[in-house]
């Protein structure tokens, strides 16, 4: 047998024992989180984790992302910012993630951003606060919609009922305490004055002292509340039992269909901005946002048998700019994704069309906000 049948043989040896061997895979794609799947956050963070699991197991079935796929590495911060700090670490030191998609709160995230940002990472937010956007931070985004627009939307629907005296309640966590100190400062701007100014924790159960002494300040004709989760329930209810009449508002952070049974008939007439998602059903068809919420919409009840929130709507925002940036790039290469992060140009997602630049790391104008009703127990679109 000569040298040249002797290769041939080898040669197809070679291919008949790797036949029966799975191709060789590529290392994973690691996209890290943290999230408040429990806590006093977890109405923010379950939905979260729920929507990353859910599109990244999606993703994988239909072939990943650049022929690799994806694997999501979640730790849950408990609602505590000291912990979110110590898993944004473990992400980056020992999981050697390639991207951090979560922070569930203000501040889960902003215990995170030193670390990203020494790390050169790229980080999407998941939390609401402006602080994390402004002043821009060259490694961090954000998906949510900040609570200085949410003040502005509100502000603009109070004027155009003719209500510029208005009384303020806030929680003193991350996000009431941004959104306080921002409502303060846009209200003067925009014609609107604070005859009452009130705060109460974020663990309280009970503001009826604080909307006792809002009854009984002369000229309050609105109340707005910003707050997150059952703490703004809780101001529906004691508002109701207190006989207050005047228009009540709130904030984004409790937009969601549990924010509405919570309330129970308390929540009848409260009005808040919020992302087109809670109302995908109500959107005229040629609204460029009602296909995604839909599709999102109906993935998710379908997969989880509950209805959606506009959190889970955020992490769905966060995932697909994070899988768009790493197309574009061509690469996982950290400063090419947040490069092309950064270059996200009408992306239209579950919170609004979003177009990113070096001087805006989220991407939202307030056109990306809807004013909502609640009405016999249902969200009505107003605006």
């Amino acid at each position: 047998m000569n040298k040249r049948s002797l290769l041939k043989m080898a040669a197809a040896a070679a291919l008949a024992f790797g036949a029966g061997l799975p191709a060789y895979a590529a290392d994973p794609i690691k996209i890290g989180s943290v999230l408040s799947v429990t806590g006093p956050a977890a109405f923010l963070g379950d939905p979260e984790l729920k929507t990353l699991q859910l599109y990244v197991e999606n993703i994988n079935k239909a072939g990943g992302v650049l022929g690799r796929q994806i694997q999501l590495v979640h730790y849950d911060d408990g609602s505590d910012a000291g912990k979110a700090n110590s898993f944004a670490k473990r992400l980056i030191d020992d999981d050697k993630v390639d991207i951090i998609v979560g922070g569930t709160t203000t501040g889960s995230t902003m215990s995170m951003v030193p670390l990203v940002e020494k790390a050169e990472i790229p980080f999407i937010s998941l939390a609401g606060a402006v602080v994390i956007v402004e002043p821009v931070k060259k490694w961090v985004f954000k998906t949510p919609h900040t609570d200085r627009m949410a003040a502005e939307k509100v502000f603009e629907d109070m004027k155009k009922r003719g209500l510029t005296k208005i009384a303020l309640i806030s929680d003193t966590g991350g996000f009431g305490a941004s959104g306080k100190k921002e409502t303060e400062a846009l209200a003067p701007k925009m014609g609107i004055t604070l005859v009452a100014n009130e705060t109460y924790g974020s663990k309280d159960t009970d503001m009826t002292p604080q909307l006792t002494k809002i009854k009984n300040t002369p000229g309050v004709q609105a109340v707005f509340a910003f707050s997150f989760g059952q703490g703004g329930a809780v101001v529906n209810k004691n508002f109701k039992q207190l006989g207050m009449t005047m228009p009540l508002y709130h904030a984004h952070g409790v937009a969601s269909e549990e924010f509405i049974k919570i309330s129970g008939p308390a929540g009848e007439g409260v009005r808040l901005p919020a992302a087109a998602l809670l109302v995908a059903d109500k959107l005229p068809a040629n609204d460029a946002q009602k296909p995604v919420v839909t599709a999102y919409r109906k993935a998710y009840n379908d997969r989880f048998k509950e209805d959606v929130s506009t959190f889970g709507g955020h992490a769905y925002d966060g995932l697909m700019l994070a899988v768009e940036a790493m197309k574009r790039a061509g690469s996982t290469d950290k400063a090419k994704v947040r490069d092309a992060i950064e270059a996200t140009k009408g992306y239209v997602g579950t919170g609004g069309k979003v177009t990113m630049s070096p001087t805006d790391h989220m991407g939202l104008d307030l056109t990306a906000f809807r004013m909502l009703e609640i009405k016999n127990g249902d969200w009505a679109l107003i605006n």
